[in-house]
C-alpha cells in the first residue's frame, strides 16, 4: 500500500506541475500590463515601473516562471538584496530561515499565491481562505442531499423495475440531469424566494454569514443555505439515482446474490447486506467527481444566489482581471480534484475486497 501511495503522490505532483505551468503561461500571455491593472487608471510611469520591479514583471518570461515556482514551493530560495524580487520584504512569505549561503537564504514557508490586484495588496490565500469555507458548507450540504436521496430512490427504482414508480423516478432524474444549473437556480430563486416568499420565508439571495439588523455583527443564516444546496444537488442526485438503479440491477443478477437467497436470508437482508454495498462503486465515482467540482466552486449557483463562496469570487476576479486570484483559485481547484481522486481509490478498496491497491 505504501508503494501504491508513493506512486500516486508522484503522479499527483507531475499533474500539479502541469497545471501550474498551464495557468502561469495562460494568464501571463493575456493582453494588458499587470502593473497597470494593479494601479488602476490613475497611475504614473514611475509607479508602474516600481510595481513591475517589486513583483518581477520587468523580468523575462522564463525568470517570472521560476519566481512563480519559488513562491509556490514550501522550500524556496530568497535573495538578501532589497532590490531583488525574492527579497523577504515584510516577511510576506511567513518564512522560517533554514540556512544561508552567500547572498541567498533557503527558507521553509507556506505557499505564497501572491497578492490580489484589486483588494489593496490583500494576499490571495486570505481571499480564498475567506470564501472556500462557505463553498465547503454548500458543497457538503448538496452532496449529502444527492447521496441520501439518490441511493434511496435508486434502490426503490431498481426494486420496482418497469413499474410506474420506476418510470416516474426515471423521468424526474432525466429531467434533473438535462436542466442547466443556472436555469434551475433562477427558477428556484424566483419561485421559492419571491413568488412563495410569504410561505417559505426564503430569500432570493443571501450568504451563510450576514450582518444583523443593526449592522453590528455577523450572524449565521442557515435558511439561506436551503435553496442553493437543493439546486446544486439536483444534477448529482439525478446521476446517483441512475447509477444506483443500474448497478443494483446488475448486482442482483450475480451468483453470490443467488447463494445468499439459497441460504434462507430474507430479501431485505440480501439487499441490505450484500447487494447495496457491492453496487456503490459507480456511485462513489460519480459522487467524488461531483463533490470535487462543487468544492472547487459552483460558479453559477453561488453567483445567482449571492453566496459568498469561491465560485462567486472567481467570477468577480474574471470581471476585474484580478489574475493572482484567478490563478490561485484554479490551483486550489486542481489540488482538490487530485486529493479526492487519491482518496476515492482507497474508498474503492474498502467497499469492494476484490479491488487491490497495487
Amino acid at each position: 500500500m505504501l508503494r501504491y501511495l508513493v506512486n500516486k503522490l508522484f503522479y499527483a505532483f507531475i499533474t500539479l506541475m502541469g497545471v501550474i505551468t498551464v495557468i502561469f503561461f495562460l494568464f501571463t500571455v493575456l493582453p494588458g500590463d499587470p502593473a497597470k491593472m494593479m494601479l488602476g487608471q490613475n497611475q504614473t510611469a514611475e509607479q508602474v515601473e516600481a510595481v513591475k520591479k517589486k513583483y518581477g514583471f520587468d523580468q523575462p518570461l522564463g525568470t517570472q516562471y521560476l519566481y512563480y515556482l519559488n513562491d509556490l514551493s514550501p522550500i524556496s530560495f530568497h535573495s538578501n538584496s532589497s532590490d531583488d524580487y525574492t527579497y523577504l520584504r515584510d516577511n510576506k512569505y511567513n518564512a522560517a530561515e533554514l540556512f544561508t549561503i552567500g547572498n541567498t537564504s533557503t527558507v521553509l514557508k507556506t505557499p505564497y499565491l501572491r497578492e490580489s490586484f484589486n483588494k489593496q495588496g490583500k494576499k490571495v490565500t486570505e481571499v480564498i481562505g475567506e470564501t472556500i469555507p462557505n463553498t465547503f458548507v454548500l458543497a457538503v450540504s448538496a452532496i449529502i442531499i444527492a447521496i441520501v436521496l439518490g441511493i434511496v430512490f435508486g434502490i426503490i427504482s431498481a426494486l420496482y423495475k418497469d413499474t410506474w414508480i420506476d418510470k416516474s423516478i426515471q423521468v424526474l432524474s432525466t429531467f434533473g440531469m438535462s436542466v442547466p444549473s443556472f436555469f434551475s437556480a433562477i427558477l428556484f430563486a424566483w419561485l421559492f424566494g419571491f413568488v412563495l416568499h410569504k410561505y417559505t420565508n426564503l430569500e432570493m439571495t443571501g450568504s451563510l454569514y450576514e450582518l444583523d439588523d443593526f449592522g453590528e455583527r455577523m450572524t449565521i443564516k442557515w435558511k439561506n443555505l436551503i435553496l442553493p444546496a437543493v439546486v446544486l444537488g439536483i444534477r448529482p442526485l439525478a446521476v446517483v439515482i441512475q447509477l444506483m438503479r443500474n448497478s443494483l440491477l446488475e448486482v442482483m443478477g450475480q451468483d453470490f446474490i443467488r447463494t445468499a437467497r439459497a441460504k434462507g436470508l430474507s430479501e431485505y437482508q440480501v439487499i441490505k447486506n450484500h447487494a447495496v454495498k457491492n453496487a456503490l462503486n459507480p456511485v462513489v465515482t460519480a459522487v467524488s467527481g461531483w463533490f470535487a467540482s462543487m468544492l472547487a466552486g459552483a460558479v453559477f449557483v453561488e453567483y445567482i444566489f449571492g453566496w459568498n463562496g469561491l465560485g462567486k469570487e472567481i467570477v468577480n476576479a474574471l470581471n476585474t482581471l484580478d489574475l493572482p486570484v484567478i490563478m490561485g483559485s484554479v490551483l486550489v481547484i486542481a489540488i482538490v480534484f487530485i486529493t479526492i481522486n487519491i482518496l476515492v481509490d482507497f474508498i474503492y478498496a474498502w467497499l469492494d475486497p476484490r479491488v487491490k491497491l497495487s
